[in-house]
């Protein structure tokens, strides 16, 4: 329904934008430079059937962060975007019994979700010093799904 698909991009897309905003305005004022690491989606470039308004969101989100890289680079901040695969939350939980998430993990090459510390330690890494050059960029953590050409009859070269 419209209501719905409104919901989905005004939460999922501008809540990114607000969220960006306010902390390039802060990181400007205190002049210090800076990192901000959105979190996006695999569904920013995989078209997922019956989730085009994330979908679409999630591309929004995507080249929002790649603008604002490019527009706050004068002011020596950083801005990267995160595409996290499928993670084991309590959110995940709420909406998928036991057998739906490990027949899920089937279908990634590693053969289990993601867990919410293995994203935590790439957004840290983003957000070091160890990371001053990176801007602009998306780093994907998904056990391999979103690699083009995977399914689970590619497996062992098949």
């Amino acid at each position: 329904d419209m209501e719905g698909f409104r919901r989905t991009i005004d939460v999922t897309m501008w809540g990114a934008f607000f969220g960006v905003r306010a902390a390039a305005t802060q990181m400007v004022k205190q002049g210090n430079g800076g990192s901000i690491v959105v979190i996006s989606s695999p569904h920013a470039v995989i078209a997922i059937p019956t989730s085009a308004a994330y979908n679409m969101a999630k591309a929004a989100i995507d080249h929002m962060s790649r603008t604002a890289a490019i527009e706050f680079a004068q002011h020596k901040i950083r801005v990267n975007t995160v595409h996290p695969g499928w993670i084991d939350t309590p959110g995940e939980r709420k909406f998928f019994t036991d057998e739906q998430l490990q027949a899920g993990a089937e279908n990634i090459p590693w053969k289990r979700l993601g867990m919410p510390n293995e994203v935590g330690k790439l957004v840290t890494f983003l957000s070091s010093s160890d990371a001053d050059y990176m801007t602009g960029g998306t780093s994907t953590i998904d056990g391999g799904i979103s690699l083009p050409w995977w399914s689970k009859r590619s497996e062992g070269g098949q």
